[in-house]
């Protein structure tokens, strides 16, 4: 999600105020009601006692987003398994993106890490520090059936949309495409289903979402997946080494007992050896 609008577009809505108020919360004695011990497994310091605290930005399915009341998706299960080792349970704050992208709300101790399927950027990497990368974020080119398009280059002349300030905008202009622009995910989906556009270019594991509903996997098909080259990592703040070893850890440990095919399979689809296993950047 290389400058997500999704994620771009709500910052103004979300209310600032829990921002406000997680500071103050953040700050308060070590007493959390249980353990009051703020150093939990392997000498990781954490900013609420007995808590592994994640910043987020909702919705962004499937990597978060609220189901039945309660905040789930891929990246949340993920950090699951490193609040597991840690000995401690995860909670999750939901926040305008520009907070964490830009460290701030790691620096300011509201939150233990950021998990929000964020791009690993040379631009970001000043400010906070990634993981390991934890998934290979292709992007897709999902037509109507009825178009005729088979590939990319099939795309010339046709209508194509993309999320607006996304990488499969950016993408598509690259290539000398001038894609419509929608403010959302659900807005390119929507034109494409009125007719709008004939294909668009958007993050593959949404399309991958949208295509589990039977009324969409009728209507329309990827024609092609294109490399833009993006990964996904989780980000702490800068030199919170023992933080970082640990998520790093438990990623590596669920690829290696099969824990992350398991995961990906429940929120992602049909398991992809190379968004799974993405080279070191």
């Amino acid at each position: 999600m290389n400058t997500h609008p999704g994620h771009r577009a709500r910052i103004l809505a979300a209310t600032t105020a829990t921002a406000g108020l997680l500071l103050v919360a953040g700050c308060t004695s070590t007493d959390d009601g249980g353990s009051g011990t703020k150093t939990a497994a392997g000498g990781v310091e954490l900013v609420k006692a007995g808590k592994l605290t994640t910043c987020t930005h909702l919705p962004y399915p499937p990597f978060q987003s609220e189901i039945d009341g309660k905040v789930q998706g891929f990246d949340v299960s993920l950090i699951d398994l490193v609040a597991k080792d840690l000995g401690v349970k995860q909670d999750i704050v939901d926040q305008p993106f520009e907070n964490f992208k830009t460290g701030g709300s790691l620096n300011a101790g509201q939150c233990d890490l950021a998990a929000a399927g964020m791009t690993i950027t040379e631009e970001r990497k000043k400010n906070v520090d990634f993981s390991d990368p934890y998934f290979n974020a292709t992007q897709a080119v999902l037509a109507d059936k009825k178009s005729g398009i088979g590939s990319f280059a099939g795309l010339k002349g046709k209508k194509l949309g993309a999320q607006a300030q996304t990488t499969g905008e950016d993408y598509a202009k690259s290539k000398g495409l001038d894609p419509v622009s929608f403010e959302s995910s659900d807005a390119v989906l929507n034109g494409l289903r009125t007719g709008q556009v004939q294909a668009v270019i958007i993050d593959y594991p949404v399309v991958q979402g949208w295509l589990k509903d039977k009324a969409n996997a009728d209507a329309f098909e990827v024609v092609d997946n294109l490399d833009t080259g993006e990964q996904y990592g989780f980000t702490v703040k800068k030199g919170n080494t023992k933080l970082l070893a640990a998520i790093n850890k438990a990623i590596e440990d669920a690829k290696a007992d099969g824990t992350y095919k398991k995961l990906y399979e429940q929120w992602i689809g049909p398991y992809d050896e190379s968004a799974a296993s993405p080279a070191a950047s």
